[in-house]
């Protein structure tokens, strides 16, 4: 847990910079949650709704940047304490783009609706949960200050990225096989592409509490399994 200061009022600032910051990223856990079920139920209205509480995100950056600034101002923290107000203008900037990620996707699904539907979801649904529980950890270590735990999200992005690989290559060969098909896989692709940098926003965000807590960087090369800038799809008999 994050160590105490004698001034009782410094540690109730640094407690509200984590709290904001994990508020932050509790709203954009719910707005990947709810573009996703968007998608699969075809609720447009549910999509509208995630496209409309981006604005609640963008409001919290802002909060979260002006309050940083005037903890920088005021207290002029050092060493542990510097570095966890970086972290939360860092990682509140990841959250912001995050949502962003979200919101496209529900605007995405809002096309998709009205277009025949293709293919399976269990891919997106999948990645979707994955990429939830690794920004809810991320969240929870950054609130209690364990590194062990922000490396553990840092370590779990590959398995968002192995079902991303696997959604573009169905979605290509759908494209080839029926023309008609394009526009709809054209969406769900960008969706997908969608979730897929918000895993690596998250890890983004992982990295940045690593360092915050120990003082100390991950490893520059965190592990990736997206292969699709090198995907080759050929037609049936080629």
């Amino acid at each position: 847990m994050p160590n105490e200061h004698i001034v009782r009022s410094y540690d109730e600032d640094l407690r509200k910079l984590r709290d904001l910051t994990a508020r932050m990223g509790g709203l954009a856990e719910r707005q990947v949650a709810d573009a996703t079920r968007a998608l699969v139920r075809r609720d447009t209205t549910l999509a509208a709704e995630v496209v409309s509480r981006d604005a609640q995100i963008d409001a919290l950056e802002r909060e979260i940047e002006a309050f940083s600034i005037s903890v920088l101002a005021l207290r002029q923290p050092m060493a542990a304490d510097l570095r966890v107000v970086i972290a939360a203008m860092k990682a509140s900037n990841d959250i912001e783009r995050i949502g962003d990620y979200a919101a496209n996707a529900a605007k995405r699904a809002i096309v998709l609706a009205s277009l025949p539907s293709i293919g399976s979801l269990n891919g997106f649904e999948r990645m979707a949960q994955l990429v939830q529980e690794n920004l809810k950890a991320a969240m929870d270590a950054f609130v209690q200050d364990d590194a062990d735990a922000a490396r553990r999200v840092w370590e779990a992005d590959e398995p968002v990225d192995a079902i991303y690989n696997g959604i573009f290559r169905e979605l290509l060969t759908f494209m080839m096989e029926d023309p008609r098909n394009i526009s709809a896989a054209t969406h769900m692709l960008f969706i997908a592409k969608n979730i897929e940098r918000i895993g690596d926003h998250t890890t983004n965000i992982a990295e940045r509490i690593f360092y915050a807590v120990r003082g100390d960087s991950l490893p520059d090369e965190r592990p990736k399994a997206d292969q699709s800038a090198f995907a080759v799809v050929r037609p049936a008999g080629a």
